[in-house]
């Protein structure tokens, strides 16, 4: 039996652009969906997307991830971190390539400014490879520190960055990944 979760709705991105990066993305998806006092909700299809900043790199593959958590913000930067640790992510130069890249976007309505964490993610409403995914799941969502919703900062964005739908099938985003969808 599935344990409740009381907590806020997290949503989270997930990237990656070395090695097999389609399935990098889905086994992110199914070790956020498996922490501890979180449950998963649905997340995004994949996209294939050009790369921000250094563009010596292979294209990324991204999707958003939404949960429930009873996970409070920095437990779950942790928590995010040592699923980057585990999947091979290293240190490497800001934008450039990774193993997997997974970032809070929004956490609830919460806006946090502190050493190493700010919520809501502060590149969030510049981003396609974002805001693209985003929007397809959550477009009713409220940036809580500009009021707008994902929608309308979609429909502002200035980035012109290529992000284009991967076709998969159709009941993969509702269950997580490796989860019977009945």
């Amino acid at each position: 039996m599935e344990q409740a979760v009381e907590g806020v709705i997290a949503f989270i991105g997930a990237g990656s652009n070395l090695g097999d990066s389609f399935e990098a993305c889905l086994e992110a998806v199914r070790r956020v969906a498996a922490l501890p006092r979180t449950r998963f909700l649905r997340r995004a299809s994949l996209y294939r997307t050009e790369p921000v900043g250094s563009q010596d790199q292979g294209w990324f593959i991204n999707t958003i991830i939404e949960v429930r958590t009873d996970l409070g913000p920095r437990e779950l930067l942790a928590a995010l971190q040592g699923i980057e640790k585990a999947m091979g992510r290293g240190e490497g130069r800001r934008w450039g390539p990774r193993a997997i890249d997974l970032d809070i976007l929004l956490y609830g309505p919460q806006v946090l400014r502190e050493e190493g964490l700010t919520i809501p993610h502060p590149e969030l409403h510049r981003r396609a490879f974002v805001l693209v995914p985003l929007t397809e799941i959550a477009s009713y969502a409220i940036h809580p520190a500009f009021g707008v919703s994902i929608q309308g900062l979609l429909g502002r964005l200035e980035d012109r960055s290529v992000v284009e739908l991967l076709l998969e099938p159709q009941d993969r985003r509702r269950t997580a990944p490796g989860k019977d969808s009945r």
